[in-house]
Parts: structure tokens; sequence; C-alpha cells
């Protein structure tokens, strides 16, 4: 028999003597009770008896102070019973066995748990039959079968192996249909944007704006300087750029006007990440109309990847643009980070997913 067993919680613990236990100063639920304290955590080891009974050990430093209600009932009274274990358990309402964490057998059966320790409390119900109640904490969870065929344990999105390569087979084809589709679009007239920021939030302001074409060709590449931040020392760390780099450079507003023409005269602008970027872009505009407007032409491309990622690389969880061009082995151009670099690392990204993109 292994040596070990799992609890609730997840984590194992080791099967122990009666003897190694009491060396230890471990505790049963038994030697609790009598000293008006209950578990607080999981047991820590267990002892299996020759009937099959386990009987769970807990450390007397994760315990908590019983309920005043249960310090002085007597073993002979009706509020206790005692086991074929010798173990005393108590009388409480379904309600206060809940709040506990315990539960009847078949309602821990029904949760898809196997109970192996002795029951922990009680109840009388109204036509005198006795309801015993077991510690979900040390019951031994059981594997979850697949909801598409019943037959199976689950392996993910709670689908076993087979029926979750079958859903993803079915994602895939859509998923390269949609993506191999002939979209038409003029490179000239598809933009691909990055900023850099003085920070993550919307009073962050921009310090670095980059846009290429869908011939690669640069459009606009500029250092912006902050109307208020003065110094930005996290995200410095990560683009490079210091408050001095940017000391001579353009105000946004004086740039407004030729990002508005550029803007217009685009059908697609295309980021890595739109949410930040857009929250930023958005406010060269004055009014919600033309901020609505924008937003229609603008795409993600690191949803694009994600949807790409669910549907070919399930194992993989991480999907920043370094990810994306390390998992479509594209090489890079420039330092990641850098908003011409990740410009125009967003474009190639995009080109990979979407080969017909183009005329």
């Amino acid at each position: 028999m292994d040596n070990t067993i799992k609890v609730r919680s997840g984590i194992s613990i080791p099967r122990i003597t009666r003897q190694t236990a009491e060396a230890k100063n471990y505790l049963t639920r038994k030697a609790l009770f009598q000293m008006h304290l209950m578990p607080n955590g999981d047991p820590v080891a267990y002892e299996m008896k020759e009937d099959g009974t386990i009987i769970y050990y807990f450390d007397p430093e994760k315990v908590l102070e019983a309920p005043p209600e249960l310090w002085y009932t007597n073993a002979g009274s009706s509020e206790t019973m005692t086991l074929e274990s010798g173990n005393i358990i108590e009388k409480m309402s379904v309600h206060r066995a809940a709040e506990l964490g315990y539960y009847t057998k078949e309602r821990l059966e029904q949760m898809k748990y196997e109970t192996r320790e002795e029951p922990v409390a009680y109840t009388i119900q109204s036509d005198g039959a006795i309801l015993y109640f077991y510690d979900k904490h040390t019951a031994i969870r059981q594997p979850l079968m697949c909801v598409s065929c019943g037959k199976f344990v689950r392996y993910r999105h709670k689908l076993c192996k087979d029926c979750f390569e079958k859903e993803l087979a079915v994602l895939r084809e859509e998923g390269n249909r949609y993506r191999n589709t002939s979209f038409g679009m003029d490179r000239s007239k598809v933009l691909f944007f990055d900023l850099e920021l003085t920070g993550v939030y919307n009073h962050d302001e921009i310090i670095s704006i980059s846009i290429i074409d869908g011939n690669h060709q640069i459009i606009m590449n500029t250092l912006v300087k902050p109307l208020f931040k003065k110094k930005w020392n996290r995200t410095e760390k990560i683009h490079g750029i210091t408050p001095q780099m940017v000391a001579d450079a353009p105000h946004l507003n004086e740039l407004i006007p030729r990002l508005k023409e550029i803007f217009a005269n685009a059908d697609a602008l295309i980021a890595f990440g739109v949410s930040t970027d857009y929250s930023h872009i958005k406010y060269i505009y004055e009014t919600e109309e033309e901020q609505l407007a924008l937003r229609a032409k603008t795409h993600c491309c690191a949803n694009e990847f994600v949807r790409y990622l669910h549907e070919n690389h399930p194992d993989l969880s991480h999907a920043s643009l370094v990810d994306a061009m390390e998992c479509l082995n594209i090489p890079w151009d420039g330092i990641p980070h850098s908003s011409m670099a990740d410009t125009f690392a967003c474009a190639r990204v995009w080109e990979k997913l979407f080969p017909n993109y183009y005329k």
C-alpha cells in the first residue's frame, strides 16, 4: 500500500505509526476534543488501522479553540457519542457541521469525495435516526470524469484527453480557415503602431510613437516629451527611454495634426495589445464619435496570437510579443521593448498569422 495519501487541499501526507506520532507530539481528533480544540488546517500524517480505517494526526501548532458550547459535554450524555475506536464525537446541527466543513457521506460522494476517516460529528434526525458527519478536509478527492463522454478522467477544460483533442481539432480547423482567408487589404493602408509610456495607468503619458505600413515603410518614429511626468524609473528599465532623451522632443499636441492625417488614411490599425495603446492614443480626438471611429479600425495582434496558441500550442501559457516571436520563429529587428522594434515585430507576427492578409 502507498505510504502517502493525498487530502482535499492536494498535499500528500505520510503514513506513520502511533509511536512516531507521539514522538512528534501530533494530536488525534480525540486528543483535540479532550483539550477543547479543533483542527485549523490539513492533517500532517495518518495511521492505517487493520480494518482500513484512517486516523489522522494534526500539528498542535495549527489548532483553534473549540466553541464554548462544546467544552463541557459529558461523554455519557446525549450530546456526545463514543465510537468503537474510543473516539468521542459531538452532536451538532447540520448548519454548524457545514460551517466546520463536515458533511454526510452521501453528500461527500455527490461532491466526488471518498471518506476513509471515522465520522467526526453526528446529529439525530426527527425520526430518531443517527446522521454522521465526516470532515471534507480529510476526505480524498475522486477523479472527475469528462463532461462530454463521461467515460474517462478529465484532462483539460472538463474534458478527457480524447474529447479535448477532438474539440481542439475542430477549433484549429476553424482558426486556420479564418487566418488563411484572403482579406485583400492594401499594404499602404494597413498601419502597425506601438507606444512607449511613462507607466501603465491612464494618467501616464506617451513618450514614444512608432508607425509603419504594410510595406514596412516607416511612417512616424519619434520620441515625445510628456507635459507632466518628469521621471519614470520603472518603465525606463524596460524601454530604456530616459528623461534626458525626450528633453528636446515634441509634445504630443504638436504631433496631433500629423497623427490624425495618418490615421484618417488608414483602413486598419494594428498593435500588439490594443487596449493599452488605444486608451492613450484616443485622446488625440476630442469627441467620442471620433474615438469610436478610431477603435472600429483598430485590431489586436495579441488577441489573434492567443487564439492561435489555444488552437495549436495549448501547453504554452505566455503570450507576450517576445513569446510570439519565439513561437513563430521570427527573428527580431532591433531591441525588444523599443517602440520601433516592437512595431516591426507586431507586423511580422500579424503577417505570419494571416499570410493572405494583403492583396
